[in-house]
């Protein structure tokens, strides 16, 4: 499984701590790609714009899973959910991480890099993302419930689809000013030519390119 990291420039002064926990919990069982934002960055970008990115990653299939957040992770959470192929959990702690994993199987979390984020805070966010990565995702929890908690994820999966367009479909309708802007960051241009396996929406991304 390819993981990005990427949070919104609000929390640039975590990438680093988030990108070292996401390493640690996968344990070299997984590749992780640090996406930024960078705290070198000129540019700032909104935790809404960091979401457009991420929608293209995973519509893209550039990546198969992203890890973000912004200073509370209950913005970026929700502009995850209103875009094509995202569904996100905000986890805060190991146990909403765990249950997210095993019962919602999404590709998306969201923490809170600002929140509770003092003395020793980045031993919440190790635990949290070790219990997030404990074993295979869409397993179920409880044992005994397993199969219903598989059931109901299908079910709201097939949901999504339904009530969902794919990003293909809308991206000449969203707005051409966030467009341009995504698509001039070079880092994320980059990767997503170098790695999506869906040639054409990096061709309709392309056409914003300065």
């Amino acid at each position: 499984m390819k993981i990005g990291v990427i949070q919104a420039s609000t929390r640039t002064d975590m990438n680093d701590v988030l990108v070292r926990a996401v390493q640690k919990s996968v344990a070299g069982q997984h590749k992780v790609v640090n996406l930024g934002v960078f705290p070198n960055e000129t540019v700032s970008y909104s935790y809404v714009e960091v979401a457009v990115m991420i929608s293209f990653l995973i519509e893209s299939q550039s990546l198969d899973f992203v890890v973000t957040g912004c200073s509370s992770g209950q913005g970026m959470m929700l502009a995850c959910n209103s875009l094509p192929g995202l569904q996100c959990g905000f986890i805060q702690t190991p146990q909403d991480a765990f249950l997210f994993g095993r019962i919602n199987s999404g590709n998306v979390v969201s923490l809170p890099l600002g929140l509770n984020i003092g003395w020793c805070g980045e031993l919440n966010l190790e635990y949290t993302l070790e219990k997030l990565f404990d074993g295979e995702f869409g397993v179920g929890y409880p044992k005994e419930d397993a199969t219903r908690k598989q059931q109901e994820t299908a079910l709201l999966n097939s949901i999504n689809q339904l009530t969902k367009r794919a990003l293909l479909e809308i991206i000449d309708e969203m707005d051409e000013g966030l467009l341009r802007k995504i698509a001039n960051r070079k880092i994320f241009y980059q990767y997503v030519d170098r790695n999506a396996k869906n040639r054409a929406l990096v061709d309709k991304l392309q056409r914003f390119l300065d």
